[in-house]
């Protein structure tokens, strides 16, 4: 780490604020903010989803999304990250997940924005379930 960054990761079951996740990452120095923000889609395999339950380990989730950062961190040589994740019932429109990172350069911001959504769904312990009209599947299921 460069010893200037500002993180801010939380889980939580209220209503994600792209505006306050810009906010927080904004820094006169960066020239580039990317950003990522994962919603819940209507259809999944051609069935209407008619809500999403996110559940998660929280203290572990944190823990984890810190290694990831610091990791985009020393990566991508980047400053700012904001990572906010929702769980509960989530419905079509919802934002599940905002990511922003800002730095100096707009390909360090892209790489490491795709970088922190890629390894979060692949190693963080938060489990989505699928709710459809005729039935449920639980999907992301991680370690």
């Amino acid at each position: 780490m460069k010893g200037n960054e500002m993180t801010d990761i939380r889980i939580t079951e209220n209503i994600l604020n792209i505006n306050e996740c810009l906010t927080l990452a904004q820094d006169l120095s960066s020239g580039g903010i990317a950003t990522f923000i994962g919603t819940v889609r209507n259809i999944t395999q051609n069935k209407p989803v008619v809500r999403l339950e996110y559940e998660c380990y929280q203290s572990m989730a944190i823990k984890e999304i810190r290694k990831i950062v610091d990791q985009a961190i020393t990566l991508f040589s980047v400053r700012n990250i904001v990572v906010h994740h929702r769980t509960g019932i989530l419905f079509p429109g919802d934002a599940a997940v905002i990511i922003v990172v800002s730095d100096g350069h707009r390909d360090a911001v892209f790489d490491a924005c795709r970088y922190i959504i890629d390894t979060i769904k692949k190693t963080v312990p938060i489990w989505k379930k699928e709710i459809f009209e005729d039935g449920e599947e639980w999907v992301s299921a991680h370690p």
